[in-house]
């Protein structure tokens, strides 16, 4: 799994009707205040042991600022809430060419099985979590804090853990 995770201090999606262009009404925006923007791409090799791993390590991840403007708090210690869009351009491949390939991405059936036991892995950890819809056109607004981004990707995090 790779994700960028951003820390915000407000962020929304909304979904949009691909042949008009026009806001989908069948989706209702979701916003949250304070916390984390999770972009997540998957991969057909990845599972629960994936999904667990980041779960844990984002729910535990101290990147607030505490009173001594050090980052030492979670998303825990900040009340704070999550906004998952899946994104499967993370496994884009721009070493041939101009025009990125996708073949690295999960299969859709796959990805989205996995994004959402994400989303539920989330929550185990006590997290609010609140998500795009997958494989639909979104718009995703936020304010970055920091601003602190940060890449994640198991293939290389799990091995040196």
């Amino acid at each position: 799994m790779r994700i960028v995770l951003q820390r915000v201090s407000a962020a929304s999606v909304d979904v949009m009707d691909e042949t008009t262009g026009e806001r989908d009404a069948s989706f209702e925006p979701r916003s949250i205040g304070e916390g984390y923007v999770l972009l997540v791409g998957v991969d057909d090799e990845d599972s629960d042991e994936q999904v667990a791993w980041l779960a844990r390590k984002i729910a535990n991840l101290r990147v607030f600022e505490d009173e001594n403007g050090k980052m030492n708090r979670s998303i825990h210690d900040v009340g704070g809430e999550v906004l998952s869009i899946s994104q499967f351009t993370l496994f884009g491949d721009v070493r041939k060419g101009n025009r990125p390939s996708f073949i690295a991405a999960g299969k859709p059936e796959h990805a989205e099985k996995v994004w959402r036991r994400f989303g539920d892995a989330l929550r185990a950890e006590g997290l609010t979590v609140k998500e795009g819809k997958f494989g639909a056109h979104m718009r995703v607004s936020l304010t970055n804090d920091g601003p602190v981004t940060i890449v994640m990707d198991t293939d290389q995090l799990m091995r040196k853990a």
